[in-house]
């Protein structure tokens, strides 16, 4: 039998007549408590009160003098998630590196196959706001001004605003200022334009415009092999043919093209082996 139960049952067999008369209807006074209150333990010597730290997000100001919405880490994970979609967009002729320096600059270089500016090698830098993505658009500037309706003849930056009036989060992505970057070299447009000089030759004198851009073009070749104008580990930057160095390379990633060919289309090294050399 248990061992509480039992205490229980004898208890209730005992009660006092005081106690039967106050179960029946009669009021009973409880007896005042004689049990000391309880107490919270003196504070140490050199105690420090904990504070609740604040949220890195809430604190984050941004070098222009605005408030940040989001916080470093935050921003970190958005850039990342950028580069990720550029990487996935596969731009033909367009190539994007993110400074070593700073999340916020990354340095590119387009490829212009064919068209008015063709053999065009034009490197630039993309400036992003420290508020990204909710500021405003990223800025796209090239490292030699282009001759070009859209781009601006003393600092070389392209009218990116033309297509991002607004920036617009989670809907607007910087490929997309790649792809245009690389669109206007293959469509000129020259309303409002940064050149005036350029897109009034495109309207009214044709062969002197393409004289021009054939000029820009040589210029910018020129200065093809010069050390990036920002010193940064992660810059792009290119040197001249060395067989020594890149025969090699060269190989590699022909051979590699010949087997992915072959994989996918058996039977045709005829049509392949021309277009490779």
């Amino acid at each position: 039998m248990n061992t509480f139960w039992s205490m229980s049952t004898s208890s209730a067999r005992k009660r006092p007549e005081t106690e039967e008369k106050a179960l029946a209807g009669e009021p009973k006074n409880s007896p005042p408590r004689t049990a000391p209150k309880k107490q919270l333990p003196t504070i140490p010597k050199n105690a420090v009160p904990v504070t609740k730290p604040v949220s890195p997000a809430l604190s984050a100001q941004s070098t222009n003098g605005t408030h940040a919405s989001y916080g470093p880490f935050y921003l970190e994970y958005s850039l990342l998630a950028e580069f990720t979609l550029v990487v996935k967009q596969k731009l033909p002729g367009v190539y994007i590196q993110p400074s070593y320096q700073s999340a916020l600059m990354w340095f590119g270089v387009i490829f212009i196959r064919h068209g008015l500016y063709q053999d065009g090698v034009f490197k630039f830098t993309v400036y992003i706001p420290d508020n990204y993505p909710d500021g405003d658009c990223p800025r796209l500037v090239f490292d030699l001004p282009i001759f070009h309706p859209l781009v601006d003849p003393v600092s070389g930056e392209l009218d990116v605003k033309r297509a991002f009036a607004k920036w617009r989060r989670n809907h607007n992505h910087i490929w997309q200022i790649l792809m245009y970057a690389r669109r206007v070299f293959y469509k000129i447009d020259t309303t409002s334009p940064l050149n005036p000089e350029a897109a009034v030759l495109y309207e009214k004198d044709i062969q002197l415009f393409k004289s021009k851009v054939t000029d820009s073009v040589k210029l910018c070749s020129s200065h093809l092999f010069d050390p990036p104008k920002i010193e940064d580990p992660y810059a792009i930057s290119f040197s001249p043919w060395n067989p020594a160095v890149h025969d090699e390379a060269r190989e590699k990633m022909l051979s590699q093209k010949v087997r992915i060919h072959i994989a996918l289309f058996p039977g045709s090294m005829s049509r392949l082996l021309p277009d490779l050399f």
